[in-house]
């Protein structure tokens, strides 16, 4: 592999970690919305 694709790679794995946390982010936003909304409801 050429030191170009290896940058490739390396800046794919990095963009594919802060999808990685901003999906679980998002995930953990929306359980705790939930949670307060059934909690509203009781």
């Amino acid at each position: 592999m050429s030191r170009h694709e290896e940058e490739v790679v390396k800046r794919q794995r990095e963009r594919a970690r802060l999808m990685a946390w901003l999906l679980g982010g998002f995930v953990v936003l929306l359980f705790l919305v939930t949670v307060a909304k059934i909690g509203l409801n009781r």
